[in-house]
């Protein structure tokens, strides 16, 4: 019994014993571990000051580099800035040498015209003197050929002059009929080769340019994806829109656009409008485009039909064939140029009718061929022949009378102009195309073709200043009389007009008219 007893005492001592050694383990390890995070601690802060240190000093750095790069930009600007200072007062001081050198030359020339102009009143003196005296010797051969041929004749001067009136009167008829059937005719021959040679030459410059102008219509997409869905697998969707509305398209490297090329603008609408529709819906599959451009067809010959039956009723005419009112209506989308053709024929019709007012003849009726004179490019390009006779056969197969159709056909000299009505829808035609304006893209291009045509005619030497007038379609050029002379001045034309064909692009012909003009001024004291 006491030796369990002491067992267990000795157990209970020894855990004791273990307890307290483990305590004092742990506080001790408790205790380094305190003094390793105070020293790790210490470590931290140490290094967080360094840093500190660093950006510190880097800031400062920065901010002496800032005001550096800073006063040297701004001494850069200053140093701009005189330069360009001095550059102006330079350019100032040679304008300013350049304007007295101009205003020392005119004073020369202006004195040396006023010794020529001394020079040729004292010559002016001289030649009436001498002409003074030819006309008193002129006067007085005269009263002795007059008398000699009295004496050989046996008639007096009254008769004698009247046969000679006679004679020449019937020998100058004769010769200017001639003469007139020989110009008319070597100028019909000129005329033609002309037209011909202008056409061809205005078909090489601008048929390139004007092609891509007028022939295509670029659609925006809304992103590049709508290009894939247009293009379709294996591009089966372009082929059916090329298809159901009768045009190219193009879908090229250009990003979120597609290109619509046709030579008829009616087709091109078709497929900008089934374009939109397809855009608009999402959906892109054969099926569905040949239902929209189906759709779409009868929407714009609604439209055309309602235009041309608007114009009709504007300008009062009534009785027009529906055939003929749905083409007039498709001029809308047609263009001449810088002109739509639906508001040209408009104009046309209008300036017909206050023409056809004016000289007392059938104003609805001038109305109605001026708006139908260019019908015939609204028609289909597989019908042949010139726009007017095309347009002209096709309102006689729709019930126009002869009247309307024969100046259709006479607007532009196809067929020879045999009444009023006819020249006056030539006329309207003419005016409508000749305003400023109508045949250019802009009035800057007009006024610098008018610049360009008054340019050229003043480099020539006699010429005292040049007006271009008409539009353009004439150009008069006033001449000094004392250094140009009427052989000259027929030669100056000539050779006016051929360097304008030279350097200068223009539609139709442009008339040179050089103005030679004598004045004599004397004042009675």
């Amino acid at each position: 019994m006491n030796e369990v007893t002491l067992t267990i005492v000795a157990l209970v001592a020894g855990l004791a014993v273990g307890a307290v050694a483990m305590l004092l383990y742990r506080n001790a390890m408790d205790e380094r571990s305190k003094k390793s995070a105070a020293a790790e601690v210490e470590k931290m802060v140490s290094r967080a000051r360094q840093e500190a240190g660093k950006i510190d000093r880097d800031s400062k750095n920065r901010a002496k580099d800032f005001e550096a790069r800073a006063r040297k930009a701004a001494e850069n600007d200053i140093q701009k800035q005189k330069e360009k200072l001095q550059r102006e007062e330079k350019s100032l001081v040679e304008r300013e040498q350049r304007l007295e050198k101009e205003q020392q030359q005119k004073e020369q020339e202006l004195q040396a015209r006023m010794g020529e102009i001394a020079a040729r009143d004292e010559k002016l003196k001289i030649a009436e003197k001498k002409l003074i005296d030819l006309e008193a010797e002129a006067e007085r051969q005269a009263e002795e050929l007059k008398a000699r041929l009295e004496q050989v004749a046996k008639l007096t001067q009254a008769e004698a002059k009247r046969e000679m009136v006679e004679a020449l009167t019937a020998d100058a008829r004769t010769e200017a009929a001639r003469k007139a059937q020989e110009y008319e005719q070597v100028a019909m021959q000129d005329a033609e080769e002309k037209a011909r040679r202008t056409i061809a030459v205005a078909i090489a410059r601008f048929a390139s340019e004007f092609t891509a102008e007028r022939t295509v219509t670029v659609i925006n997409l809304p992103s590049e994806e709508m290009k894939g869905k247009i293009i379709g697998r294996e591009g089966r969707n372009i082929r059916s829109i090329e298809a159901a509305c009768g045009v190219d398209l193009i879908v090229d490297e250009t990003p979120e656009a597609v290109v619509i090329s046709s030579f008829d603008p009616v087709r091109r609408e078709v497929a900008k409008r089934t374009l939109d529709k397809l855009l608009e819906d999402g959906r892109v599959h054969p099926a569905r485009i040949e239902e929209v451009a189906e759709k779409v067809k009868k929407d714009v010959f609604k439209v055309m039909r309602e235009d041309g039956e608007k114009a009709v009723f504007d300008l009062g005419l009534h009785g027009l064939h529906p055939e003929i009112i749905k083409v007039l209506g498709g001029l809308k989308y047609r263009m001449a140029l810088s002109q739509n053709l639906m508001e040209h024929s408009i104009e046309v019709a209008q300036l017909a009718g206050m023409m056809a007012a004016e000289l007392g003849e059938d104003v609805k009726r001038a109305r109605r061929a001026g708006l139908l004179h260019d019908l015939g490019k609204g028609l289909e390009h597989t019908v042949e022949g010139s726009h007017a006779m095309v347009g002209a056969d096709f309102c006689k197969k729709y019930g126009e009378s002869d009247a309307v159709v024969h100046a259709i056909r006479a607007h532009h000299d196809e067929e020879k102009p045999a009444s009023v009505l006819a020249f006056i829808v030539q006329a309207a035609n003419v005016l409508s195309n000749s305003r400023p304006g109508a045949r250019r893209q802009s009035m800057d291009g007009y006024v610098r073709r008018m610049q360009d045509l008054e340019s050229i005619a003043n480099s020539f030497e006699g010429v005292i200043r040049s007006f271009a007038v008409q539009a353009g379609k004439e150009l008069r050029v006033m001449v000094e009389a004392s250094r140009v002379s009427d052989e000259n001045a027929q030669s100056m034309s000539y050779d006016i007009a051929r360097k304008i064909e030279r350097e200068m692009s223009h539609p139709g012909q442009v008339r040179v008219n050089v103005v030679r003009e004598v004045r004599v001024v004397e004042h009675a004291r």
